[in-house]
C-alpha cells in the first residue's frame, strides 16, 4: 500500500511549477529510497517521515516491526509528512530490499563496524537505497549482507551510536546533497550537449 492520500496527490498536481522555493513550489523527489528495518519507536518513525520529506526521499519502505501510519505517535513527530511521503509496509525487509536493488538502486547500510566507511568519504551512486535498522540491534545480518556498501557517522564521544532518527537525518541530508549535485551535473552536461 502507498500512504500518500489521493487529496495530497491532487494538491501536488494543482501546484504551479515554480523555481523560487516559496509556497506552492513543486515538491521535488530524488532517486532516494529508504528501507526502515525493525524500528520499533513510533516517534522515531514519525521523525524519519519528517526528515524523509525534507531530504526529498522518493519513498520509505517500513519493514518488520516498524510501525505505520495512521498512528498518533507518528503524526506527533511527522507533522503531516506521513501524508506527503510515499511509503509501503513490508513484513520482509530483505525481500523488499532485493526488489529495490532489482529496480536499479544501490543498497547502502547505515551501520558502523567492519567494512564501514565514514559518510564524508563516500562517492554516492546516482540511485540510492539507504537501509536503517533497529535502535538497539542495528540492521539484521541478512539485510546487511545484501547491501553493497556500509557507511557510518564518525563519533567523537564515549557513545558510539546515535538515535536512529538522528542518524538518518545526518545521512539523509548528506545523500540528498550529493544527489542534488549529481542531478545538476547531469543537467549541465545535457545543456552543454
Amino acid at each position: 500500500m502507498t500512504a500518500r492520500p489521493v487529496e495530497i496527490e491532487d494538491e501536488l498536481r494543482r501546484r504551479p511549477d515554480r523555481t523560487d522555493g516559496g509556497a506552492g513550489a513543486e515538491v521535488r523527489r530524488l532517486p532516494f529510497i529508504v528501507v526502515v528495518d525493525n524500528v520499533r519507536s513510533l516517534w522515531n518513525i514519525g521523525s524519519i517521515f519528517r526528515t524523509a520529506d525534507a531530504c526529498g526521499v522518493e519513498r520509505l519502505i517500513l519493514g518488520g516491526i516498524s510501525g505505520c501510519p495512521p498512528r498518533p505517535e507518528i503524526s506527533k513527530t511527522a507533522l503531516g509528512a506521513e501524508q506527503a511521503v510515499a511509503w509501503d509496509y513490508r513484513g520482509d525487509s530483505a525481500r523488499a530490499l532485493r526488489e529495490v536493488v532489482r529496480d536499479g538502486y544501490v543498497a547502502v547500510a547505515l551501520e558502523s563496524g567492519p567494512g564501514s566507511r565514514p559518510l564524508d568519504e563516500v562517492e554516492w551512486p546516482p540511485r540510492i537505497c539507504l537501509v536503517i535498522g533497529n535502535e538497539v540491534a542495528g540492521i539484521a545480518p541478512e539485510i546487511l549482507d545484501a547491501c553493497e556498501h556500509r557507511v557510518s557517522i564518525p563519533m567523537l564521544g564515549v557513545k558510539q551510536s546515535l538515535n536512529v532518527a538522528v542518524a538518518f537525518g545526518i545521512a539523509g541530508h548528506r545523500i540528498a546533497s550529493a544527489l542534488t549535485v549529481h542531478e545538476r551535473a547531469c543537467h549541465s552536461e545535457v545543456d552543454d550537449g
